[in-house]
């Protein structure tokens, strides 16, 4: 590893000319993701006698990206040689176990440029379930409250209309915008809280919502307003800049298996200042309470220190968090910042739509149907994220299965994410 460590370090400090950056990145293939080198399934020895190369071609990175070797082994070295305690009690190893794990959540703000006076992170299973503990806090306002979302959505984000007392699909970009404009004039106005929701970038075609919608939202709307961003897909590959409070979102969530492979968490970010919205919630589990009386009385007291201490439900997954450290330190060793990832992904990914674009069948007919949003260019790191949809007719313009595809996907040992929408 003393040559990749060699490399990383002037790949993050100094540029490299096309050769020297080929070079890294098929080393660090080899070193740190093994892997890639494994045999085909067992159809597809028999089927081909081996006569293929194994190599693994992985193209699900929008499901989880791989994770690096050195990660792995970091993270394995420390379970070994450190001893980790439930933070909920006093011992030594606990106490040890919180300090870390509040270095680490300064760390993943950090990340994020956001300042830990205005932003506090909880720590979630996933994606999905910062989005539900935020919509579990506002169905438990008095009166319910008002949601709107973008036809963008993931399901993730769709599913909360379900606990809304009302619900509004803005069916585009323009629709929205035109809320955003009537706010003031209260043209929407409600009595109940409301919450509007949309991803940063499109699960289904890479499409870039305009982050500014959070800012805009909050400037317009007198009280009782709020923004949750799903920001999952956007920072798998590449920035977010949490910098200004005033204009960031409310709740952003995210998956850290995205970003780094492992572990299997998520984080909810909260801008503090809305965060009593959260303190709402009814549900309340192990460690989130300092006092609970259950017999005659039925009453119990809440933490109230931090938002973290508030939400954060039961023992804390606490050796997924350290492993958020080794995480951090590779992911920079390899691959330098959030913006080089997104530069790098953006060209392979115009390069593939390029290359799928131009397929064509015989009788000149396309092979691909591509879905691209007409406001986005692949390319264009502010419209267009790295991720292609397509569908693939035959020579009569007929569609070919997804099975199909799969199965003529695992033959080339290709592995890829198919599915409806």
């Amino acid at each position: 590893m003393k040559n990749l460590n060699k490399a990383s370090t002037s790949f993050r400090h100094a540029g490299m000319d096309d050769e020297a950056y080929d070079a890294y990145v098929q080393r660090m293939r080899i070193e740190e993701y093994p892997m890639l080198k494994g045999a085909l399934p067992l159809h597809c020895r028999l089927a081909h006698q081996l006569t293929i190369n194994t190599d693994t071609t992985y193209l699900d990175h929008a499901g989880t990206t791989l994770y690096a070797k050195s990660l792995i082994e970091r993270f394995s070295a420390d379970m070994i040689s450190s001893l980790h305690g439930n933070p909920h009690s006093a011992s030594s190893s606990s106490q040890n176990t919180a300090a870390k794990i509040d270095d680490i959540r300064l760390r993943l703000l950090q990340l994020f440029k956001a300042d830990p006076d205005d932003f506090d992170v909880v720590f979630v299973a996933n994606a999905t379930a910062g989005i539900k503990l935020v919509a579990d806090a506002f169905r438990d306002s008095q009166d319910g409250f008002w949601y709107g979302y973008h036809r963008d959505s993931h399901t993730s984000l769709v599913g909360v209309r379900e606990l809304a007392a009302e619900h509004h699909c803005f069916a585009s970009d323009e629709e929205l915008e035109k809320w955003v404009e009537s706010i003031p004039s209260g043209t929407y106005d409600h009595a109940r809280v409301r919450l509007c929701a949309f991803p940063a970038q499109s699960n289904m075609n890479g499409r870039r919502l305009p982050l500014s919608w959070s800012g805009r939202i909050r400037n317009a709307a007198a009280q009782d307003m709020y923004t949750l961003l799903d920001a999952a897909s956007l920072v798998s590959t590449s920035p977010l800049d949490l910098s200004n409070a005033s204009l960031a979102p409310d709740f952003t969530v995210m998956s850290l298996y995205k970003i780094f492979g492992f572990p299997d968490l998520g984080a909810l970010v909260v801008r503090k200042a809305a965060g009593h919205v959260l303190r709402r919630r009814k549900y309340f589990g192990g460690g989130t309470v300092d006092m609970v009386v259950s017999l005659t009385e039925q009453w119990h007291a809440k933490k109230s220190d931090s938002l973290h201490d508030l939400l954060e439900d039961g023992t804390l997954p606490i050796h997924s968090i350290m492993a958020i450290e080794p995480a951090l330190d590779v992911h920079r060793e390899l691959f330098g910042t959030l913006d080089r990832v997104s530069r790098h992904t953006a060209r392979l990914a115009k390069d593939l739509y390029d290359g799928l674009s131009s397929l064509r069948h015989g009788n000149n007919t396309a092979v691909c149907e591509m879905y691209k949003d007409s406001k986005s260019t692949y390319g264009d790191l502010k419209s267009q994220g790295p991720i292609i949809a397509f569908n693939i007719r035959n020579g009569e313009g007929a569609w070919i299965s997804n099975p199909e595809i799969e199965k003529l996907a695992a033959v080339k040992n290709i592995q890829l994410r198919t599915g409806g929408l």
